[in-house]
């Protein structure tokens, strides 16, 4: 008789094995469409509560009649479109209007220019040169805005500002010459601050779109003989037009909205009824006058403006390309 070789009995695996051997259990179609929804819904609610309902609450101020009486018996009564009527036919109201908008080109052409410029000069440095300056940037964009103008108060102070001194010694008649008693003057000064603080972001998003743009296309066109300017307007522009959209529409929105720097300047002593932009203004209906009403309805135009001067700037820009692509 022969014997048949047995086989070794096999091992069982423990219970706790054979559970962690099961494929994981796939959620439900409930849960797996809600969750998205819960994880984003702490950031929507904080979005409505600091923004949305900031602007509706405002826009329904404009149609109400809303002075410091009714801001302490908390009533009032909706008057439809008579506060839209009063602005409209202020005088006051139309001049900071196109003060705000001269205001608004001057310092965002301004700052396109020397931004470029500044991008364009990165580009060409050396390793440890552009090290410094990008410090240079970082450090000027991280200054909080009251400090900014704190120091600009100082540099064109009249009687011991560096400006004066250094024009005094470059021969100009600047001696003890006061900046914030005039309106154009401190103008200059409120756009000399914004430029300077808006120069380093501006910079910074225009150079990171310049590294990404191959050098042999410029190669390519300095051998066909194309020059700087060629260059620029055929190739780098149209290829960042994206980038140069995005920083011109953000530069006219934080530029149309400024604040703090005309405020600070001469919101106390200064010439402020001269500088005023819209912000401003509708800050001094509010605040200063208690005309919360009319407040509410020159910031709802202020909005309104700005909405409707993007609108147009995009629908302009999406044609060029358009026809650029034809």
């Amino acid at each position: 008789m022969v014997a048949t070789p047995t086989q070794p009995p096999r091992k069982q695996a423990p219970s706790g094995a054979r559970r962690a051997s099961k494929p994981p259990r796939k959620p439900s179609g409930i849960v797996k469409t809600v969750t998205p929804y819960l994880l984003v819904a702490p950031a929507i609610l904080g979005i409505a509560f600091l923004l949305f309902y900031p602007v509706v609450r405002n826009v329904m101020l404009s149609f109400q009649h809303y002075r410091f009486k009714q801001l302490i018996s908390r009533s009032a009564d909706y008057v439809g479109w008579e506060n839209y009527q009063a602005v409209f036919k202020d005088d006051e109201f139309w001049e900071v209007t196109r003060r705000t908008f001269y205001f608004t080109a001057v310092n965002v052409v301004a700052i396109m220019v020397i931004s470029t410029l500044c991008a364009l000069m990165l580009m060409k440095l050396g390793k440890a040169m552009r090290i410094v300056v990008l410090i240079g940037l970082v450090a000027a964009w991280a200054t909080p805005v009251i400090a900014a103008t704190t120091i600009f108060k100082w540099l064109f102070r009249s009687d011991n500002g560096v400006v004066n001194w250094a024009l005094v010694k470059l021969g100009f008649d600047y001696e003890g010459y006061t900046w914030f008693a005039h309106g154009t003057s401190t103008l200059t000064v409120v756009t000399l601050l914004i430029v300077w603080q808006s120069i380093p972001f501006a910079t910074l998003t225009l150079y990171a779109g310049l590294t990404t743009v191959s050098t042999d296309v410029y190669e390519s066109a300095r051998l066909d003989g194309a020059g700087p300017v060629r260059i620029f307007r055929s190739i780098t522009f149209p290829i960042l037009r994206p980038i140069f959209a995005l920083v011109t529409s953000l530069e006219v929105i934080w530029i149309f909205k400024s604040f703090a720097q005309i405020w600070a300047i001469a919101g106390e002593n200064g010439p402020i009824n001269d500088v005023r932009t819209l912000p401003v203004y509708a800050y001094q209906q509010g605040m200063s006058l208690k005309l919360f009403d009319m407040a509410g309805a020159i910031s709802t135009i202020t909005v309104l403006i700005l909405v409707v001067m993007l609108v147009f700037y995009f629908r302009q820009m999406f044609k060029q390309e358009r026809e650029a692509d034809k």
